[in-house]
């Protein structure tokens, strides 16, 4: 066999080789996202998931407070000071749900939130969640649940009697170190 065929052969071996150990640190990598993992809490992609209730509120005046809130920081003009209380976009809204993104004002590194309503007759509960667009985002220092609850607090429905959020860190991306104030 000529010395060229060989290299060839060779190179084909090793570039076969690299797509095979490419292709098992891929599945791997996507089979740990899907299960738990030893000493690692939370979500393995940015995120976080928030429940929200409100006794003797109907859902119709959350989701007009949120709304609201959404809209009055849609521009940068609330983070020249500092903070990421600002570009906030609305994508769509029903009685039942709003969806939204949140831009990060220096990176502009995107979120997707959603709200999801569910009017009974104990009053009003909701499902939040954001998430980050960018695929390798694991850690965001709260981000995600600074997203969700800045617009809690921001339109002052964390001040209506009865008012309860629920998260954790297991399902909400370092939840107990967010600092809102920052995010």
């Amino acid at each position: 066999m000529p010395k060229n065929r060989k290299r060839k052969n060779f190179d084909q071996f090793i570039n076969t080789f690299k797509k095979m150990k490419l292709l098992i640190i891929c599945s791997v990598l996507i089979q740990l996202s899907y299960s738990a993992v030893p000493g690692i809490t939370g979500p393995l992609h940015a995120s976080c998931k928030v429940a929200w209730n409100w006794p003797q509120t109907d859902c119709k005046i959350v989701h007009s407070k949120i709304i609201s809130q959404i809209n009055e920081w849609a521009t940068d003009e609330n983070c020249k000071d500092g903070g990421e209380k600002c570009l906030y976009k609305l994508v769509s809204q029903n009685d039942k749900q709003i969806k939204a993104t949140h831009s990060t004002p220096v990176k502009f590194y995107v979120d997707d939130l959603s709200f999801d309503f569910i009017q009974s007759n104990s009053g009003c509960h909701v499902d939040g969640f954001s998430t980050s667009e960018t695929w390798y985002a694991i850690l965001d220092f709260g981000t995600n649940y600074c997203n969700l609850h800045n617009l809690i607090t921001g339109s002052g429905l964390d001040k209506i009697q009865g008012y309860v959020e629920k998260t954790s860190d297991d399902i909400c991306t370092q939840f107990s170190s967010a600092d809102c104030e920052k995010y």
